[in-house]
């Protein structure tokens, strides 16, 4: 969205990241999407001219993020209190495991462990069969969204008043907040959530099924007027009447019932032919789709989520466009994620450094790339 973003890297071999999953030379494919438009600068921050360096970025900086174990940054003399002192409307934003105070605070943590700790993990799958995890790390975007909730509030509570702060984000508790009615419900009488597979738990109909010619039907009707009309759409005219299933309550103390009567119908139509009469009848569904799916998928397209680039490889690089969509100041893709070090010399010099410092707080790895 145009801010000037500088992403502080490790020498020789930069975030790590650029080395994970599918890769285009020695660079992932994930790294040119997920580091688009930021400015890679190399610091060994162990060194003193290094951490220097943060002190004088800081000073000008509306942000500070940073996810190191809790004290590191204290131990290099770039934590919080050195750096607020030289800019008192700083916002730093620190992400860990666990939190920067508490037992835990200085274990170190990963999204899959915050996930079975803040309790989701326990939730996806089967009954009676061991809990499973999403494909994605859904711990680490979680953690990185409400990140970006307490920096936007914590921004406009600097402007009003001047007064920076530090966001505490652990993704153990980021985890446990999408978590809905768990904690309440437990609480109260102690029950605890187990997993269903397919179906939402206590809400009804909400679940997938089987279709004729072996794809899979997601379907979510429990509202009350919109299950009146999937009834009537499925030829059940006889469920919509029935004054059990008036209200969502009943609907879901007989979920096994409505489940069966869906799951056949599903059964005796292909996908297309199931999605072509909920939709005509405003019901809620889908297919499941592949990445083959998602890329062909024409709304998607119209709205332009998804990007198209070239990398210097020659190959073709797709990758999700930024969300939200703004209406005066919509989001650009300037650059993709730059090669390590690209904009050492323009950020260094800027401050003042000479060639000997920037040598030696870079290993030497200055390759200004900004053309790019």
């Amino acid at each position: 969205f145009g801010a000037d973003v500088i992403k502080i890297e490790p020498p020789k071999i930069g975030d790590p990241l650029r080395k994970w999953r599918k890769m285009d030379g020695d660079t992932s494919l994930w790294w040119y999407s997920q580091s688009r438009n930021k400015k890679s600068l190399i610091l060994n921050l162990k060194d003193e001219v290094a951490q220097q360096v943060v002190r004088d970025l800081a000073r000008d900086a509306d942000v500070v993020i940073e996810n190191f174990r809790p004290g590191t940054l204290e131990k290099w003399n770039i934590g919080w209190e050195q750096l607020s002192e030289l800019n008192p409307d700083l916002v730093m934003l620190r992400v860990s495991g666990y939190g920067q105070t508490g037992p835990d605070a200085k274990k170190p943590g990963f999204a899959s462990i915050a996930e079975a700790i803040g309790g989701l993990r326990y939730l996806i799958g089967y009954p009676n069969q061991a809990p499973v995890r999403t494909g994605v790390s859904i711990g680490d975007t979680l953690a990185s969204l409400f990140g970006v909730i307490g920096t936007m509030v914590a921004l406009r509570h600097a402007s009003l008043t001047g007064e920076g702060q530090v966001v505490d984000v652990s993704l153990v508790e980021s985890v446990l907040a999408v978590t809905e009615s768990l904690i309440p419900e437990y609480g109260v009488d102690g029950s605890i959530r187990e997993r269903t597979g397919s179906r939402l738990s206590g809400i009804s109909p909400s679940n997938t099924y089987s279709t004729l010619d072996g794809k899979y039907l997601v379907l979510a009707a429990n509202g009350d007027s919109i299950f009146q009309r999937l009834m009537h759409a499925i030829g059940r005219e006889d469920i919509a009447k029935d004054p059990r299933y008036k209200h969502h309550e009943g609907r879901a103390k007989d979920y096994e019932e409505l489940d069966e009567i869906l799951a056949a119908w599903s059964e005796s139509l292909t996908l297309q032919d199931a999605l072509v009469i909920l939709e005509q009848a405003a019901v809620p569904a889908s297919g499941i789709n592949s990445v083959a799916e998602v890329f062909d998928n024409v709304q998607l397209k119209a709205r332009g989520a998804i990007e198209h680039h070239s990398l210097e490889s020659g190959k073709e690089l797709y990758m999700p466009a930024t969300v939200p969509k703004l209406s005066l100041t919509p989001a650009t893709t300037r650059w993709l994620g730059p090669k390590l070090g690209a904009h050492n010399q323009e950020i260094l010099e800027d401050i003042g450094l000479n060639e000997e410092q920037i040598n030696r707080i870079t290993g030497g790895e200055s390759a200004d790339t900004t053309k790019d």
